[in-house]
């Protein structure tokens, strides 16, 4: 016999990087509980997983912070993370105005690049819409490199797709892919924090006094 359900089953992937710089950056909302998140903003599903995808960060008080703060979110048992990585690398650029000393009109600009997020996010969606993982997903992000993945889930598979945008502006094409479209606003954030403090295992993981 079929196991009978009360709700679709959903599962949420969270673009972190997108997430922090469109929503969390210079808020006090960083300690964010993203299973209480998914699960407000998906009242109508059962959220049974939340995807995490980041990168984590070259400075060592910045990489303290996420892993404290990614054994946080690991704590609750449908929350998982995977991880991409920063990548630098030198470029020309133009400079604002012309070196006085040397008449240079270009400088050498070390640019640092997060790898590996976007691609980890789509072949997940697309891996487990293959495999009947969910029978919705959202994905929280507003990078348009995955109208593609979102296309083929929704049309390939037959899967409703639909995008939680955390970003001021929305990416159109993402938009008008998906099944359905929600903004993250900061009130939803605010209550959606994690507790001061989350143990598990015998390990304590302490929000960040900075955050």
């Amino acid at each position: 016999m079929a196991e009978r359900r009360d709700r679709p089953r959903a599962i949420v992937y969270v673009d972190g990087f997108n997430l922090y710089y469109g929503s969390l950056k210079g808020t006090p909302y960083r300690w964010l509980d993203l299973a209480r998140l998914a699960d407000l903003m998906l009242p109508d599903q059962e959220v049974i997983a939340v995807k995490y995808f980041t990168a984590i960060v070259d400075s060592p008080s910045g990489s303290v912070r996420q892993q404290v703060y990614i054994g946080a979110l690991e704590a609750h048992g449908r929350v998982s993370t995977y991880r991409g990585h920063f990548l630098s690398h030198v470029k020309r650029r133009p400079r604002a105005t012309v070196c006085a000393q040397c008449g240079d009109r270009y400088a050498d600009v070390v640019i640092t690049e997060e790898k590996g997020t976007d691609v980890n996010l789509a072949t997940h969606l697309l891996y487990d819409a293959c495999t009947d993982a969910f029978d919705v997903a959202a994905v929280l992000s507003n990078d348009s490199d995955l109208v593609m993945p979102v296309v083929f889930a929704r049309d390939r598979c037959g899967k409703t797709v639909g995008v939680i945008n955390p970003q001021k502006h929305p990416a159109h094409a993402l938009r008008q892919a998906a099944d359905f479209y929600k903004k993250l606003r900061p009130g939803v954030l605010s209550v959606c924090q994690l507790p001061a403090a989350v143990g598990v295992d015998g390990r304590r993981f302490e929000k960040p006094p900075s955050w």
